[in-house]
C-alpha cells in the first residue's frame, strides 16, 4: 500500500460516520509543516496569514508552538474580531477603507495597542483621520514595499501590483508623512515577495518555463535584499524605534530569513500545503488540508460522478485554480466538464472501485479559501477525527 493510499484508508476510517462533502486538517501532517517553516525561518518568527488558515481554533495551535509569533491578517473588519479574541499581536497585510471598523480602532485602547495597519500613501492617513470619529488612540501603521523586480528601465516588471512605494526614498519620504501627522505611529515596513514566494519552479513537464522562474527568482532576490536594506536604512533614520520588518511567504522563507534588515517572516499556506505548492524545489511539505466529496452516479466504465466540489481559487483563471482529485490515486476531469458546482464527473480506472456514497478526496489549490465553503474542519489524528472546529464561515463571518 503506497503512503497516500494509506491516507486514504486513514481518512475514510476517521470520517465514516460523517456524510460528504466534509473537510479535515491531518493534525500529524499541520504541525509537521509548522515545524518545517520554523526550520526554514532560522531562529527567526514566522508571523502566521490568516488568511491562509481562516479558523481560529489553527490558529492558537500554531501560535502556541515555538517559532511562531503574531498574525497576519487581510482585513480591518478581521484584524478587530482576532484582537477581541484574544490574539494581542495582529498586522494587517492591505490596506483598508472601512471607516466604521478604523473608528472602532481608534476609540478603543485595547484594539490600538494590539493592530497594525498598512499604508503606502498619504491619503490613506487622512481617510483614517477622517473616519476617527473621536477616537484619539494613536494608531500603529506599517508601510509596504513593492517588491516587484523592474528590469529595462521599468519596462518589464515582474511582481504583484501592491504598493507603489519602490525605491528608499519613496519609503522614507511615506515614513516622514506618518511622522508629521498626529496620531499615527510607524512601527515596521512589510514586502512581499510573490513572484518568489508563491511562483513554483518545478513546473510537471515544463523544463524550460521552470528554469527560467529559477533564474528570475535568483535574479530578484538579489535585488530585493539589497533594495530591502537601503529601504529599511532610510526608514530607521526616521523612526529608529521600528519595531518589525516583515518578508518572505511560505515558498522563500529560508531566502528571506538569510537577509539581516528582516526580523520576522509572515507564512500561512505552508501549515495547510495546498497544490500550488506542489512544484518547488525550495521545500516540501505535506498535504494538511483536504475535503471530500461523495460519489453519487456511476455513467459508465471508467466514470465517477461526485456531488458539486466546483471550488476554483482567486487569481488569474486556468487549471491551476482547480481543486485537484487526490485520493484515490488516478482520478482526473474530464476535459469537457471540468469541476462543477453541482456536479463533477471523474475519469480514470479507479473509479470503477468506487461505489455510490464513497468519498473522494480533493486539495484545494490555495490554502484558506477553502474554508470559505465548508462551516467546520474535522481534526484527523491517526485515523480519527479529535475534534471538529469552526472555520470563519462558521462562526458567521465571511470577511472578503
Amino acid at each position: 500500500m503506497t503512503a497516500r493510499a494509506a491516507d486514504r484508508a486513514r481518512y475514510d476510517r476517521a470520517t465514516a460516520h460523517l456524510d460528504a462533502p466534509v473537510a479535515i486538517v491531518d493534525l500529524e501532517a499541520f504541525d509537521a509543516n509548522a515545524d518545517d517553516l520554523v526550520r526554514r525561518a532560522a531562529g527567526k518568527p514566522v508571523r502566521v496569514a490568516s488568511k491562509s488558515v481562516r479558523c481560529r481554533n489553527l490558529l492558537e495551535r500554531v501560535l502556541a508552538r515555538e517559532g511562531f509569533a503574531g498574525i497576519m491578517s487581510f482585513t480591518l473588519a478581521e484584524s478587530l474580531w482576532l484582537a477581541r479574541s484574544g490574539f494581542d499581536d495582529v498586522l494587517l497585510a492591505y490596506p483598508s477603507a472601512d471607516r466604521t471598523a478604523y473608528a472602532e480602532l481608534a476609540g478603543d485602547p485595547k484594539l490600538a495597542a494590539a493592530v497594525t495597519v498598512m499604508v503606502d500613501d498619504p491619503a490613506q492617513l487622512k481617510l483614517i483621520d477622517d473616519a476617527r470619529d473621536g477616537g484619539r488612540e494613536v494608531v500603529r501603521v506599517c508601510l509596504e514595499l513593492d517588491t516587484a523586480l523592474r528590469m529595462l528601465g521599468g519596462r518589464v516588471r515582474v511582481g504583484a501590483r501592491r504598493s507603489p512605494l519602490h525605491s528608499a526614498a519613496q519609503v522614507a519620504e511615506m515614513a516622514r508623512a506618518v511622522a508629521r501627522r498626529p496620531g499615527f505611529r510607524l512601527v515596521g515596513i512589510m514586502a512581499y515577495e510573490g513572484h518568489i514566494a508563491g511562483v513554483g519552479d518545478a513546473l510537471r513537464g515544463r523544463p524550460l518555463r521552470s528554469r527560467a522562474i529559477r533564474l528570475m527568482q535568483a535574479t530578484a532576490r538579489k535585488e530585493l535584499a539589497q533594495r530591502r536594506a537601503d529601504v529599511v536604512r532610510a526608514v530607521r533614520a526616521v523612526a529608529p524605534d521600528l519595531e518589525f520588518v516583515n518578508g518572505g511567504g511560505t515558498g522563500s522563507v529560508q531566502h528571506t530569513a538569510a537577509e539581516d534588515s528582516v526580523t520576522e517572516i509572515a507564512a500561512g499556506s505552508g501549515l495547510y500545503v495546498p497544490r500550488l505548492f506542489d512544484n518547488y524545489t525550495s521545500f516540501s511539505g505535506r498535504p494538511a488540508a483536504l475535503f471530500a466529496q461523495p460519489v453519487v452516479r456511476r455513467p459508465g466504465v471508467g466514470v465517477v460522478t461526485v456531488l458539486g466540489g466546483g471550488y476554483p481559487a482567486s487569481g488569474a483563471p486556468g487549471p491551476d485554480r482547480l481543486p485537484v482529485p487526490y485520493l484515490p490515486e488516478g482520478l482526473r476531469y474530464d476535459a469537457q466538464e471540468g469541476a462543477g458546482e453541482v456536479q463533477t464527473p471523474l475519469l480514470g480506472s479507479p473509479a470503477d472501485d468506487l461505489l455510490i456514497g464513497d468519498k473522494v478526496w480533493f486539495r484545494h489549490a490555495k490554502a484558506g479559501e477553502l474554508c470559505e465553503r465548508f462551516a467546520v474542519l474535522h481534526l484527523v489524528e491517526g485515523d480519527t477525527v479529535t475534534a471538529t472546529v469552526p472555520t470563519y464561515r462558521g462562526e458567521g463571518h465571511t470577511f472578503l
